[in-house]
């Protein structure tokens, strides 16, 4: 067949194909527009998003006000390096440090760049305010997390194709199970070389597993006890994506230090942060850590932009409020369901567990039916599908979507 008689879609799968890297397995549709809760693809059909670009576009594709402040941004400053002051970090740090409800930020581009800037800072507040031996460092982690994929971050997960055939792996690193607090307190009361415990509060790329309630509150506890940092990582989490702004919120935890990244900028531009306490950002001294890009003026600009938005729109309160409804629904269905176990977790992050084994196609069959009926989803472990739309969505959006997603599910009992 000639290029000039494949479909537009097709034409661009074959590219990415022919000249990209092959590290993605996408589902086949090929976008070229989005707008609030909906995409269209190349043919110019229209899609229900429900991956929010991995929880990035919480505020909705191409929100007018983010996008409005990206576009005025670069007509005067894209760019100075951290060599010089710009008029409008400082703005973005005391904006952010405020909202959040922290001392200072230290602003990075990434996702994984925040956690490895966290890990870090843990490392150097280890030998220099609980006086651990340098290179002696110890940080707790958990077993099926998912914190981005540098080599670094790679050597403390334990999922075959992140790590296979990229060693050697960084060392420093105790992993213990999610959701289990005698294996963390066994793990700080017999290592006094711990420095801190990494966790996400919901396991979002693991299959969004929800922790037992308490369980954040009771392992910020004993990460003060034994005078550990306790880091969150809500890069997926954060920006009121589980109903409150940030997940540990929800059982009022204040982290040591917080990760932040995709919805930080509502998905237009790659923005993180990683933000703490002056007593434990100040071992951060010049030349200790940096980016080129990190803190610009535009996505100073954007990041501004994207949390008013948050709040001006009440995301957190739509996200709690939608959440329970999608629950309630799903479950009326999964009742009398064969081909759908369960559906778990908080606000508009959930889940539903197809039942068939990881190694099945099963939940990938369903989701390009899901496709088929304009709503975009994708599997995660095998048999997990998440299901995560922009928060900006409404209840008859939201409704609809259930009757897709139902209507789908029957098609395979």
């Amino acid at each position: 067949m000639s290029v000039a008689e494949q479909t537009l879609s097709q034409q661009a799968i074959d590219l990415e194909n022919k000249y990209g890297a092959h590290n993605y397995h996408p589902l086949p549709a090929v976008l070229s527009k989005g707008e609030g809760v909906y995409v269209w693809d190349v043919d110019g059909k229209k899609y229900y998003d429900f991956l929010s670009a991995y929880s990035a576009v919480n505020q909705g594709h191409c929100h007018p006000k983010i996008v409005g402040a990206m576009v005025e941004q670069a007509k005067t400053l894209t760019l100075t390096s951290r060599a010089f002051y710009n008029d409008m970090l400082g703005k973005y740090e005391k904006y952010a440090s405020e909202y959040f409800g922290f001392d200072k930020l230290l602003p990075m581009n990434t996702g994984a760049e925040a956690v490895e800037t966290a890990l870090k800072i843990c490392r150097r507040w280890a030998y220099e305010k609980k006086s651990i031996s340098e290179n002696d460092a110890q940080i707790v982690v958990c077993e099926n997390n998912f914190h981005g994929r540098t080599t670094t971050i790679i050597s403390f997960s334990n999922d075959p194709v992140a790590r296979k055939n990229f060693g050697p792996y960084t060392q420093g690193f105790i992993k213990i199970a999610y959701d289990n607090l005698a294996q963390l307190e066994e793990a700080l009361a017999n290592n006094s070389n711990v420095a801190g415990f990494l966790v996400e509060p919901i396991q979002g790329e693991a299959g969004v597993y929800v922790p037992s309630e308490g369980y954040l509150k009771a392992a910020k506890a004993l990460c003060e006890k034994y005078n550990v940092l306790f880091i969150a990582d809500e890069v997926q989490t954060g920006i009121a994506r589980t109903g409150k702004l940030l997940a540990v919120d929800h059982e009022e935890v204040k982290p040591d230090v917080l990760i932040l990244g995709k919805a930080l900028s509502g998905g237009v531009y790659p923005v993180s942060a990683v933000l703490a306490n002056d007593p434990v950002m100040n071992v951060i001294t010049p030349g200790s850590h940096g980016s080129t890009f990190g803190g610009n003026p535009i996505a100073a600009a954007v990041a501004m932009a994207a949390l008013d938005v948050v709040k001006e729109e009440n995301l957190a309160e739509n996200a709690e409020r939608l959440g329970q409804l999608f629950r309630s629904e799903l479950n009326k269905y999964i009742e009398n369901s064969d081909v759908c176990r369960l559906v778990r977790g908080k606000g508009l992050l959930n889940a539903i567990v197809i039942n068939d084994s990881e190694e099945s196609d099963t939940a990938w069959n369903i989701c390009l039916r899901l496709r088929d009926h304009g709503l975009l989803a994708k599997p995660t472990h095998g048999n997990i599908i998440r299901f995560a739309p922009p928060l900006v969505m409404n209840e008859e959006e939201l409704l609809d979507c259930v009757a897709i997603i139902t209507k789908t599910l029957k098609e395979f009992e």
